[in-house]
């Protein structure tokens, strides 16, 4: 009779774990480069944030430049931000902006409004910027002018993030999220959709 083989434990909780830990990690330093000069920043003020050790910062980043070029990429945010049908794509981005503020209080384009606080640093930002974001918009539309109507776009989506997380408009903030997609999707989707932009006679 063949004995009964007992199932291998799963380390998926401890990996769980470590994920969550890692995006309070990388959370709380976006929070603090959105608020002070990179030089400033010190790991111990991320741990503190991110309610963890700074050693334990090290574990998982080995040191502060690495955890810094993560936080200045915007390579993640984009890929959430533009997936989406062309034709839909106005409404997506919009969307995303304001759940990403209103629900997990964390914006994934306006800390390229922070990058002349950061001298060198900053060039990093907006450069990762320019081919995360805009360029890689750009790639997607159709027509004439694709990186102009990319840029205002974008452009579009940053006042709307500063309006709602920095400014924090009373009226934008007070309004239902659905409310503010339906009233403000068009403004980009008319650059995004070819000929969209030009001026009617």
């Amino acid at each position: 009779m063949s004995a009964v083989s007992t199932p291998p434990t799963t380390s998926a909780p401890a990996r769980r774990d470590a994920e969550a830990t890692k995006t309070a990690i990388l959370k709380a330093a976006r929070h603090l480069l959105a608020r002070h000069a990179h030089a400033d920043i010190t790991l111990k003020a991320v741990a503190e944030r991110a309610g963890v050790s700074a050693p334990l910062i090290l574990k998982y980043f080995g040191n502060k430049d690495t955890l810094f070029a993560r936080v200045m990429s915007f390579e993640t945010d984009a890929e959430a931000l533009l997936d989406a049908p062309l034709d839909e794509l106005g409404r997506h981005m919009v969307r995303h902006v304001l759940v990403s503020q209103s629900q997990q209080g964390a914006d994934p384009l306006l800390r390229i409004v922070f990058a002349p606080l950061h001298g060198a640093q900053g060039d990093i930002l907006r450069t990762n910027f320019r081919t995360q974001v805009t360029d890689r918009l750009t790639e997607r539309l159709d027509g004439p002018e694709a990186g102009l109507r990319a840029e205002l776009a974008v452009a579009n989506l940053l006042g709307l993030g500063v309006m709602y997380g920095i400014a924090r408009g009373t009226h934008v903030r007070g309004a239902a999220l659905e409310e503010i997609v339906a009233r403000y999707a068009p403004a980009l989707q008319v650059h995004l959709t070819p000929g969209g932009g030009t001026p009617r006679p």
